[in-house]
């Protein structure tokens, strides 16, 4: 038996470096393997060389230098742009940073929307110098520093009202008839930490205010009395990190205020983390689907409501215009299929597909779509694929020139008194 296996022992011997330098060779030219050797693992790593040919190329033999840096960063977006899908990003390492760094500008910290006097406060953020100076939703700013507003362009009005942090503003602060407040000389002059009351209705008075850097609050919350009821309002920028820890605490606060009913203001939000948005919903929704999402390399999931709601009964009203979008919209949608909410507004975005960010070793990350989702109702909002859909439908809607002024909130605030009522 032995002496038959020291041939087969040679052979082998003698092969297998013949077998190795082959591989070799074969593995760094895939090119000249036969068609039905050539698999798509030899085809892909044939293809990563030639992407690392050409830039070594541009990088050597361009009239002008090029970092290096550059040209990846620049290969790496003209991937994604080639996906046609407005929906996918490439984010350098710069933008990445930026990307999850807390927004901030300087100013005196509200949302203005353009009005033919001026500039029509939106919002007022919470601890803003604004805030402290007692302006509120529905006021128009018509001067700044003297200079009347009427005619000029948004862009024009705000760059006025910016300055370097520390220095003072004189707003010229109009408080129409329809909003409600108490009233206050309209020659009286008031600064930034003396908390005045507002002018008459129809008064103008002079507001000084102290610029700051504004980091814009992710939550806002507002205690409104219409028609003698008593409503809370939440606004939430976007679906970041944790944004539903603020929610919960300002929902706690409306609630410990003795609110009657909520409006949910979702406007101009475009969205953000999934699981954001299924933490948030839940506040809402005792039990049940949120959302169901399916992808190619991702398993079909139904995301369920975490079954511990802050206020599962409280009358609602959700208040979206057509930048509400991708996670604002399956909070949206949920709460409408459940019939926990009516929607007020205009239609949404219509997005239905849902993205994923992947960090890079270089710093950057890619933002790409990596599935669809789904409503309860099994509603896909977008048009199919990365395509832009019908969004959703309010039961109540909103001219386009109305749901983004304070107008928009006072309809949102009548029909949910209505409802409470």
């Amino acid at each position: 038996m032995s002496s038959r296996r020291a041939p087969l022992i040679v052979i082998l011997g003698v092969l297998l470096p013949v077998f190795l330098v082959l591989g070799v060779w074969l593995g760094g030219h895939p090119e000249d393997l036969p068609g039905f050797a050539r698999g798509s693992a030899f085809e892909q790593n044939h293809q990563t060389q030639v992407v690392d040919e050409a830039l070594a190329r541009i990088s050597s033999d361009y009239y002008r230098p090029i970092a290096k840096s550059q040209l990846a960063n620049s290969s790496i977006a003209g991937a994604v742009a080639s996906l046609d899908d407005r929906f996918s990003h490439y984010l350098t390492p710069k933008e990445f940073h930026e990307f999850n760094s807390p927004p901030s500008f300087t100013g005196i910290g509200v949302v203005v929307s353009p009005e033919h006097r001026g500039l029509a406060i939106a919002r007022v953020f919470d601890t803003s110098p604004a805030k402290h100076a007692g302006l509120q939703a529905g006021e128009v700013i018509v001067a700044v520093n003297g200079r009347k507003l009427a005619g000029l362009s948004a862009d024009a009005a705000t760059s006025l009202i910016k300055g370097p942090p520390g220095t003072e503003v004189a707003l010229g602060v109009l408080r129409p008839a329809n909003v409600a407040g108490s009233a206050h000389s309209p020659s009286s002059s008031s600064s930034s930490g003396s908390h005045p009351a507002p002018a008459a209705h129809g008064k103008t008075r002079t507001v000084r205010i102290t610029r700051a850097v504004i980091s814009e609050p992710v939550v806002a919350s507002e205690t409104r009395t219409v028609h003698g009821v008593k409503l809370g309002v939440v606004e939430l920028a976007s679906f970041s990190p944790e944004s539903h820890g603020e929610v919960a605490t300002a929902v706690e606060k409306e609630l410990h205020e003795g609110v009657r009913g909520l409006v949910f203001d979702l406007r101009a939000n475009g969205g953000g983390l999934v699981e954001e948005a299924r933490l948030i919903a839940s506040l809402f929704i005792a039990h049940g689907t949120i959302v169901s999402t399916r992808g190619r390399t991702q398993p079909s999931e139904t995301i369920v409501a975490t079954g511990h709601p802050l206020a599962p009964a409280i009358p609602m009203v959700v208040l979206v215009d057509h930048n509400t979008a991708s996670s604002s919209e399956i909070v949206t949608a949920a709460l409408q299929d459940h019939r926990r909410a009516t929607v007020v507004g205009t239609h949404t975005f219509g997005k239905g597909v849902f993205q994923e960010e992947e960090p890079l070793s270089n710093g950057g990350a890619l933002d790409i779509t990596v599935g669809e989702y789904f409503t309860p109702n099994g509603r896909n909002l977008g048009g199919g694929g990365v395509k832009q859909g019908a969004g959703i439908t309010p039961e109540v809607p909103l001219a386009n020139n109305v749901v983004d002024t304070p107008q928009g909130l006072d309809a949102a605030l009548e029909t949910l008194a209505a409802k409470v009522k």
